[in-house]
């Protein structure tokens, strides 16, 4: 990689601190702007880093990091040297830009920010005098993450999109494989108001030599991936027709699952993740992994496991605290919501549950709240809201009243601004159930927002992801995007037809069935797919 401009000696900030100060200085994360030709500027500049390694790049609305956690994971199992960019951060923006598994060492990030500062300084000009606003944060992050990944230089880069795909600052890379996790609605403002509006945003990552590996989808999402696949041919594979979760079992730290992937079958994979999403999760990262390594050609059983068991997701259903266990879990749309109250539940065997809950501004709090009602029932007597740092955040007050909009009892909601002082109350509530010795006794879960957990994580000393907690041993049926598909009479392996079936097609004859049949459900498979599928 070329700079292309030399910095002055002394010029430009020498701490990451420093570098986060002047990132926070340019527009936000969630004001993204719609628009790739200062990318393109940037890296014409730079001399074109983000073609300095073979890139999977992952895109849809609920599961992208831990998706591409597993495959950095299993990557460097195969001896890779990975480089991983994600977003948002938990602690520290060197998260973002990840080496081998681990953050950029900071004095990495702070030279090559340097280095770079000559040509976003370059960029910025160029924009103001086009009367356009200067590069945002993300942008001047993705800038630097492809800078760095070239630096190294990595064998592999696991890109994330940071929203949508089409106008997303990582799409100046082109995927060998492009991932497309669980599409469900979210940034609806930004991005479309359906799943097939938002689906078309994100099949802009599709590209001419790559090959598409999609996780089971709504039905109108699915068929739009399909016709970008077939618009650039590309070879696609889909969760639930191609490849998916065979069986899988819940066990102490996580679960054991049985995966029918692209090319070869993988038993009992121990997967130190929680949930049935984490599962599927795991389907697509394999089968992305058979695309990237030829699409034919088996994965080696003993490295595969060697990754997966190694794979973590911090800030996923992950115990920071025991006596009483406390789980975070960023969860932070109704969907997302919902498959980690059930995984909770699976995994946990708690008799109560304490929830504390924040959310930011542009999230559809309301609903949130309506599903972890509904989802958890009587198990929760308890709810607190609170509010994280963050200037997005809703008020406590506010989300207090919505609490009440979607059905709690008055007399359950606590709300308070202090994280620390709802972390107090949440303890003290989870130990007098403790205190009753009420079998496994009472729990807490933090959730709602990445800022939310973020700030948790940092007041309780947070362990490593995965810390081992006893849940009940159980079979689990199949995961919910296989069965989609089998409603229509298709099963594990049977595969789309390349030239001639349409997800609509098929869709289009269930709906005649469940119309001679019935339905008791009251929807057919796209309606009973349209309630599940995030990650």
């Amino acid at each position: 990689m070329s700079a292309g401009h030399p910095t002055a000696p002394g010029k430009g900030p020498r701490t990451v601190a420093a570098v986060y100060r002047d990132l926070l200085a340019r527009a936000p994360e969630n004001k993204m702007e719609p628009r790739m030709d200062p990318l393109w500027r940037a890296m014409e500049l730079l001399g074109e880093p983000q073609r300095a390694a073979p890139v999977i790049h992952l895109t849809g609305t609920n599961g992208k990091t831990s998706t591409a956690r597993i495959i950095e994971s299993v990557l460097r199992a195969y001896g890779l040297r990975t480089g991983r960019y994600t977003s948002p951060h938990l602690s520290s923006v060197t998260e973002r830009i990840s080496l081998d598994g681990a953050p950029v060492p900071d004095e990495t990030f702070v030279r090559v920010w340097n280095e770079i500062l000559p040509v976003l300084e370059v960029v910025d000009a160029e924009l103001t005098a086009a009367g356009q606003n200067r590069l945002t944060y993300f942008e001047c992050v993705t800038i630097l993450g492809f800078a760095v990944f070239a630096d190294e230089p990595v064998d592999v880069v696991v890109l994330e999109v940071g929203l949508g795909g089409i106008t997303d600052a990582t799409n100046v890379a082109d995927g060998a494989v492009s991932v497309v996790t669980p599409i469900s609605l979210d940034h609806t403002d930004l991005l479309g108001e359906t799943e097939a509006e938002i689906a078309a945003e994100k099949a802009g990552i599709i590209k001419p030599g790559g090959f598409l590996v999609s996780a089971a989808q709504d039905p109108d999402a699915a068929q739009v991936l399909l016709d970008a696949a077939r618009a650039a041919g590309v070879p696609f594979r889909f969760e639930g027709v191609d490849f998916g979760v065979e069986s899988r079992s819940v066990a102490v730290g996580g679960q054991q699952v049985t995966v029918r992937g692209i090319a070869g079958r993988y038993p009992e994979l121990t997967l130190p993740l929680h949930g049935e999403h984490q599962a599927e999760n795991l389907a697509v990262a394999i089968a992305a992994l058979e695309a990237f390594f030829g699409g034919e050609r088996e994965l080696e059983h003993a490295l595969l496991q060697q990754g997966v068991a190694e794979a973590s997701a911090p800030g996923r259903l992950e115990v920071v605290r025991t006596a009483p266990t406390i789980v975070v879990d960023a969860a932070h749309n109704p969907d997302g919501v919902r498959v980690s109250a059930r995984a909770l539940q699976e995994a946990f065997g708690f008799e109560r549950l304490v929830l504390v809950v924040g959310v930011l501004a542009e999230k559809d709090a309301l609903e949130m709240l309506t599903v972890l009602y509904r989802e958890f029932g009587d198990l929760v007597e308890d709810l607190c809201l609170t509010q994280s740092s963050s200037p997005r955040a809703i008020p406590a007050g506010e989300l207090a009243q919505l609490a009440l909009d979607a059905g709690w009892p008055e007399e359950d909601v606590h709300a308070t601004e202090s994280v620390p002082d709802a972390l107090e109350w949440a303890v003290g509530r989870a130990e007098a159930t403790e205190g009753a010795g009420a079998g496994t006794g009472g729990g807490v879960l933090v959730t709602g927002s990445i800022t939310l957990v973020a700030e948790v994580r940092d007041l309780l000393g947070a362990p490593a992801a995965g810390a081992a907690v006893e849940g009940p041993p159980s079979v689990v049926p199949v995961a919910p995007g296989v069965e989609v598909f089998r409603d229509l009479g298709l099963e594990l392996g049977d595969g789309l037809d390349e030239d001639e079936e349409e997800f609509e097609d098929i869709f289009a004859e269930d709906s005649e069935d469940s119309e001679d049949a019935g339905d008791a459900d009251g929807g057919g498979a796209a309606g009973r797919r349209g309630n599940g599928g995030a990650r």
